[in-house]
């Protein structure tokens, strides 16, 4: 018997694909990466996931894991070789459960975020990661490369958003972590172990997640200003004012909005263009009418400062939702613009001006007219630093010709200031020779120690961080 015919026995004829239209699995959203299955399988529990693996175990098959295909480093999509199972969690998309008196949701892997978001705000409660592609990014895709998002200043990665895992590992058996307890000291964490891993060392079927109060009122404004200099001060004030109120405090520059202006004509930028702009939010348990007082006193502080050169505060819930969207937006706006060389780096907020500085100068002595998008999360000091290629010349030719160049002035300057090359996408496929080449020997000593432990064979997601 066939591995598909034995797969066709264990989930369903309906489940197993191997003909027609698979780009939906087999190409990343960036559409960089395509390859070619050997088989989709799409299981429907648990057990069923277990089944698959052990299957694919016998027949010596490898895997890849799949929850929404929103990644962006190639990390969940097959290669070409057509010898790959591609696993897709879509189905195991039950919310199991609500503790209210412990804060916790346990969902399936192949829950939508934005699903697991309305299934808190429902119950009364919050489970407060936020990101662009909410809509169509799934729980275990997030856990599996631990995302960040826009509100990691106050609640923290997807890892700390999580208490505990369930997850099939590499020999098909289930290990059950679903504890929903806070404290639990007895050993080593096998959880922190499966967060951020992408697949490599077992494949995550459910979480139990952490749940917060909801807000009593939110309260966003835009801030402009000239350097990022005066936004990491403008930082520092607003957490000084706030404390643990401030959740989102995000940073684009003007050439950002600009592509938004360009590509989304009908969305409204409420202030003029400027070098920087910030996006702020607080977020707080007291009423609306003293969360906006405390957010205006901010401002004028700023002002008086002279930190901020105008700012717009929003006077209602759409209005915040439209500042959103302009942040939001230009990821879209880039893709619009064409084909760019993305960087989803970190270093300590105090060292992002002279990060920005210094490779931006490096980039622009090296490509003269690059033209650089460079916006993200400056309260927890992740930046998207992507250089899109000059006017006149073809992305498609710049992204081949100088991409290893480009990476490697940005990865370099990264390393000068004390970052990371990743801080919130992971590293798939696309960032693997880099890691081998940046991290500490040490480091990738003891990572591939671990890969060794828990998959021996090497069938979980083959190629990918290692």
């Amino acid at each position: 018997m066939s591995l598909e015919e034995r797969l066709r026995g264990l989930i369903g004829a309906a489940h197993v694909l191997t003909e027609g239209d698979l780009s939906a699995y087999e190409q990343d959203w960036r559409r960089r990466w395509r390859g070619h299955a050997r088989a989709v399988v799409r299981p429907g529990s648990t057990a069923e996931v277990a089944a698959v693996v052990r299957a694919c175990a016998e027949a010596r098959a490898t895997l890849v894991p799949q929850g929404g295909n929103t990644g962006l480093v190639g990390a969940s999509v097959p290669d070409g070789s057509g010898t790959q199972v591609l696993l897709s969690l879509q189905r195991l998309n039950r919310v199991r459960g609500i503790d209210r008196a412990n804060l916790t949701l346990t969902a399936e892997a192949g829950c939508i975020l934005q699903l697991v978001q309305q299934a808190a705000r429902e119950a009364g409660l919050l489970f407060p990661l936020s990101l662009a592609a909410e809509g169509s990014c799934t729980i275990g895709g997030n856990l599996a490369t631990n995302a960040g998002g826009t509100q990691v200043l106050r609640y923290g990665n997807a890892r700390e958003l999580c208490l505990g895992l369930e997850v099939v590992t590499a020999e098909g058996e289930v290990w059950d972590g679903l504890s929903g307890l806070r404290k639990d000291n007895t050993g080593y964490d096998l959880r922190d172990l499966f967060i951020g891993s992408e697949g490599t060392l077992g494949i995550i079927t459910a979480a139990t997640l952490k749940l917060h109060p909801l807000p009593a009122a939110r309260t966003t404004a835009l801030a402009t200003l000239g350097t990022l200099e005066q936004a990491v001060a403008l930082l520092g004030l607003a957490q000084q004012r706030l404390g643990a109120a401030l959740t989102g405090f995000e940073v684009m520059n003007g050439f950002s909005l600009e592509l938004v202006r360009t590509h989304f004509p009908q969305l409204t930028q409420p202030l003029a263009p400027a070098p920087w702009t910030v996006l702020l939010e607080q977020s707080d348990e007291e009423s609306e009418s003293h969360a906006t007082l405390r957010f205006e006193a901010l401002l004028e502080s700023a002002f008086e400062q002279g930190l901020v050169d105008d700012a717009a505060l929003a006077s209602n819930l759409e209005q915040a939702h439209a500042m959103w969207h302009l942040r939001e937006s230009i990821p879209l706006a880039q893709s619009q613009e064409g084909l760019n060389i993305k960087h989803d780096i970190s270093v300590p907020v105090s060292r992002i001006p002279a990060f920005v500085a210094s490779a931006d100068a490096a980039l622009a002595l090296a490509v003269p007219g690059v033209r650089l998008v460079d916006f993200g999360h400056l309260g927890d000091g992740n930046l998207h630093y992507n250089v899109q290629a000059p006017v006149g010349l073809a992305p498609e030719a710049f992204l081949r010709e100088r991409e290893h160049e480009v990476n490697g002035i940005v990865y370099d300057t990264v390393a000068a200031h004390g970052g990371s090359i990743s801080a919130e996408h992971g590293i798939g496929a696309l960032k693997r020779e880099e890691l081998a080449q940046r991290k500490s020997p040490v480091a990738l000593k003891l990572m591939r120690a671990i890969k060794q432990a828990l998959d021996p064979h090497g069938r979980m997601n083959p190629g990918r961080v290692l």
